[in-house]
């Protein structure tokens, strides 16, 4: 059980970075296939599209079936697409391959979080989580660079260089990883939506998942628009922007690392009232935020409240049932997905219709304070003993 951490942030890095890989090699790609940018930004869409629709069936299919399997099963298709990606000739192949590898991801990454949840020991759970959250934001602080900076020589590298990574994990997950058998393998195996509608007759499901969507809507909208206030209000270049995103991303690295020793001494439902009021605090303030230094530094205060948040928040999701983990897993990813397009579309509204970045942190105070109010109704704010 001691490396299914170290494998679990390995498979997220590479899936992270996967995830980040194409947005900032949109113009090289478009130049690359001779399309315009407007239908460029499809190669983004098509991973996504291939992610959601594949997570909703496989995860309830993972239910039924040893996770090993169901985690080498998707990470050997991943490292297979990736890298075949880096060959495509064509438009239409790109567009291909990418959806491709959003159903490989579907099919691997979800089985992570729901692994952890039933192989890792109860105090050990959410440290476990918070490492292979760490290989997330990590992929986000050093995947987009790095893919730029390997894209220099040609644009296939950037996939070859993941595609072969991905090998060498799966190849290590086929070593290393523990068997992760069905929580209850015999008597009947209900269809996909019988899963579905067990999971939300689940007493406390609802506000668990509804808290969830709505504080991913909030959580989106800022990581997608921020880079929009620091160009527009701070005349950041790309560069600068790139630093800032950086610092960001280090804050959610930083508290991805430190959030189990907060947990252990305050509990779940302290942490995540404590982390929900520092946002609160934070998204008040930061559109007054007087030079550049002020308005990263705290965002990057709440990015890191983020890094500590997010592994408790798995972990209450995965703690709502035993035998449909792989479901849980999987509907959270989408609903992760839903709540980064919904986030899109009412984010960029609102920052041209507001002043400085009043728009975007309003919606984040306000999707904040709602989430409090289904976490808090479902359970999740009381005190308890620190684990451990």
């Amino acid at each position: 059980m001691r490396r299914v951490p170290a494998l679990s942030f390995a498979v997220m890095l590479l899936v992270g970075t996967d995830t980040f890989l194409v947005a900032p090699l949109l113009p090289a790609l478009s130049a690359r296939f001779g399309v315009p940018p407007a239908r460029a930004g499809w190669m983004v869409s098509a991973y996504a599209i291939g992610y959601c629709l594949t997570a909703l069936v496989a995860g309830p299919l993972s239910d039924r079936l040893d996770r090993r399997r169901v985690l080498l099963a998707g990470m050997a298709a991943f490292c297979a697409t990736t890298a075949a990606t880096g060959l495509a000739r064509s438009f239409a192949s790109m567009l291909a391959l990418r959806l491709a590898t959003g159903v490989a991801a579907a099919v691997a990454a979800p089985q992570i979080w729901a692994a952890i949840a039933q192989v890792m020991p109860g105090r050990r759970i959410v440290p476990a989580m918070a490492t292979a959250t760490a290989g997330l934001t990590i992929a986000q602080l050093l995947g987009v660079p790095a893919g730029s900076l390997l894209a220099v020589r040609s644009t296939s590298d950037p996939f070859v260089v993941v595609g072969t990574g991905a090998a060498l994990v799966t190849a290590a997950l086929w070593r290393w990883f523990p068997a992760v058998p069905p929580s209850s393998p015999g008597g009947a195996r209900p269809g996909l939506g019988s899963r579905y509608a067990d999971l939300a007759r689940t007493p406390r499901a609802a506000g668990r998942f509804g808290a969830y969507f709505v504080f991913q809507v909030g959580n989106f909208a800022v990581l997608s628009f921020a880079a929009s206030w620091f160009a527009r209000d701070f005349h950041l270049d790309q560069t600068g922007i790139a630093a800032a995103m950086i610092v960001l991303g280090a804050g959610n690295t930083v508290g991805a690392l430190v959030g189990p020793r907060i947990v252990r001494r305050a509990g779940q439902g302290r942490t995540l009232l404590a982390g929900s009021v520092c946002y609160v605090l934070v998204y008040a303030v930061v559109a007054t935020a007087p030079a550049r230094w002020a308005g990263v530094g705290l965002l990057a205060v709440a990015f890191t409240v983020g890094g500590v948040l997010f592994p408790v928040m798995m972990n209450l999701l995965q703690s709502l049932t035993t035998s449909a983990r792989g479901t849980v897993s999987a509907l959270a990813s989408v609903l992760m997905y839903a709540g980064s397009t919904l986030a899109g579309v009412i984010g960029g509204p609102l920052l041209a219709a507001l002043p400085s970045f009043w728009g975007v942190s309003l919606l984040a105070l306000g999707t904040t304070l709602v989430a409090l109010g289904l976490w808090a109704a479902s359970d999740c704010l009381r005190p308890e003993p620190a684990a451990g």
